[in-house]
């Protein structure tokens, strides 16, 4: 008896797919990852930015990394193997989104060059921008918003990017930004940079 489950999968074409879903939408679907340092302005850059796709008739859906860790991926820690099975999982579902019509924004530390690398393997080349938030460290450890890196440097938090966890700097990121700019003249850049790549042209 095959006991093998996989062997049963078939994939199951639809009427509706992502050609039409695309027409409906009218625009293309593709995926923005943003990725840097904790406190790099990912979740502020990549929110300020839907508002603007959103006020002029772009589908989108952001895929924060905390908010993604309180449901998709709260079985998970932030162990090397963790953050991998994070990111591949954050993948998948961006995949189906893009199946969907839609553009989708992810903002996760991403910290590893071969899982960015396999995340644009699953989407598709054509379909996924990495976006590297540039800002210096220090820098992050002023805003720290969340609290993380004085944590850490309490010995509370464990396992932090950019000081007892690697961060692997983008090699050649699809848009390069400087996260020390105001988030006004950083999300103009981006948008005039998506429209000079035929993403969008509102």
């Amino acid at each position: 008896m095959n006991t093998n489950n996989k062997n049963n999968i078939i994939w199951h074409n639809h009427l509706v797919n992502k050609i039409l879903r695309e027409n409906h939408h009218r625009h293309t679907s593709i995926v923005l990852w943003f990725t840097g340092l904790s406190g790099s302005g990912k979740s502020t850059i990549a929110g300020h930015l839907e508002k603007i796709l959103y006020k002029n008739n772009i589908s989108t859906y952001l895929l924060d990394g905390d908010n993604i860790r309180h449901g998709l991926c709260s079985d998970l820690d932030f162990t090397e193997i963790d953050r991998k099975e994070n990111i591949r999982r954050v993948g998948e579902v961006a995949k189906l989104m893009i199946d969907a019509g839609l553009v989708v924004l992810t903002a996760l530390i991403s910290p590893y060059q071969k899982d960015r690398n396999i995340v644009r393997n699953i989407i598709g080349d054509k379909n996924f921008l990495e976006i590297f938030v540039d800002t210096p460290l220090d820098v992050c450890k002023k805003r720290d918003s969340k609290h993380l890196y004085k944590k850490n440097k309490l010995g509370l938090l464990a396992n932090f990017t950019g000081i007892d966890a690697m961060y692997e700097i983008p090699r050649k990121p699809d848009i390069y930004i400087d996260g020390t700019l105001s988030i006004e003249s950083i999300v103009k850049s981006m948008i005039e940079e998506l429209k000079n790549k035929n993403i969008f042209s509102f």
